[in-house]
């Protein structure tokens, strides 16, 4: 064990330099682009549209989160997308049950955690390539989702199904001048302190337990974590539990802002969530990434599609953008894996 920690250590020190010129550059073009559409558009820097940045950068950060544990190990999830659609609608449909909503939306994180289950199972013991395990459980997924729920959204969840993904904290209003309420702090929106507790949770699982170590020690390489005594099955397992939980929670709260379970929601989700981990620095060789970088990364992804859309972009365009952010942002990984 202490022959995987020294190696662990050693890897990491010999990255340092690397990793933090990476996250410098992504904090630098995260920088440049508040500044780009600020000069483009006054609406861009308001309080409101800053509200609005945050909550849509709050479901890229939450798969991108597990997206980056899952990638540190060299696998990949594809199948968070539809995976937060099924743990949505199962919330939604046991709320409607008239189950109270925290255990509702617990039961529909459970059932992300579950879909992460069956995955790392699937890949650890059936011995298939992530890929192909995960893209079949994105089809599963969201067949069921659709099963279940007759292709139909789940509607009528009440307003208390509502609160986790539309309450905020410290929320000020007063009585205006005609007698309407006007709001003089919107708050901190309850997604985005989850965000911000999630990112501090994982980031500490990642750098302090000895999980965290054997995830970055499986990267770097299987074989010597294996000898080392890792156990690589097990580790990778809690890899992809973590990003079916962390997929369901992502589920709960989109649901709960929509107030309404979709079947259909999170199409595409699972781009955006290994964008977010690889533009803040995760390698797809697996061995590196942090969670202050995937932070980073997501609000990239976000502040990028809120000021292209506020520009009046089309949102081919934006898709067209972000893919070459994409590509552009993994072939400096690799240029920087082969020096």
């Amino acid at each position: 064990m202490a022959i995987t920690e020294i190696g662990v250590q050693d890897r990491k020190m010999n990255l340092d330099r690397k990793d933090l010129i990476q996250k410098f550059a992504a904090l630098a073009g995260l920088v440049l682009l508040v500044i780009a559409f600020a000069l483009t558009s006054t609406a861009f820097l308001t309080m409101s549209n800053g509200v609005t940045i945050a909550l849509q950068t709050t479901s890229i950060a939450f798969l991108g989160f597990g997206a980056t544990c899952v990638i540190i190990t060299g696998g990949i999830d594809l199948s968070v997308g539809s995976v937060l659609a099924l743990a949505g609608v199962v919330a939604g449909m046991v709320a409607k049950e008239g189950i109270p909503v925290p255990i509702a939306m617990a039961v529909g994180v459970i059932a992300g955690g579950v879909c992460g289950l069956i995955n790392g199972l699937i890949i650890t013991r059936m011995r298939l390539p992530p890929f192909i395990a995960t893209l079949g459980m994105m089809m599963v997924a969201r067949g069921v989702a659709l099963q279940i729920t007759g292709a139909r959204p789940v509607s009528g969840l009440g307003e208390s199904f509502g609160v986790l993904g539309n309450g905020s904290l410290l929320r000020v209003v007063e009585e205006g001048a005609n007698g309407f309420p006007k709001v003089v702090f919107p708050g901190i929106p309850y997604p985005v302190i989850v965000m911000v507790v999630l990112a501090i949770v994982i980031a500490i699982l990642l750098l302090k337990t000895t999980f965290g170590r054997h995830l970055y020690a499986i990267g770097s390489n299987e074989e010597a974590a294996r000898l080392s005594g890792v156990n690589v099955a097990r580790t990778k397992i809690g890899a992809y539990v973590l990003a079916g939980l962390l997929a369901g929670l992502c589920g709960c709260v989109l649901m709960s802002r929509l107030v309404t379970a979709q079947p259909n929601e999170g199409v595409a989700y699972e781009l955006d969530a290994i964008a977010s981990a690889v533009i803040g620095g995760t390698s797809l060789v697996g061995g590196v990434g942090t969670i202050s970088g995937t932070v980073i990364g997501a609000f990239i992804i976000g502040i990028l599609r809120n000021g292209l859309n506020m520009n009046g972009v089309s949102s081919f365009i934006q898709m067209i953008t972000i893919g070459l952010v994409i590509i552009v942002t993994v072939w400096i990984d690799q240029m920087r894996n082969r020096k």
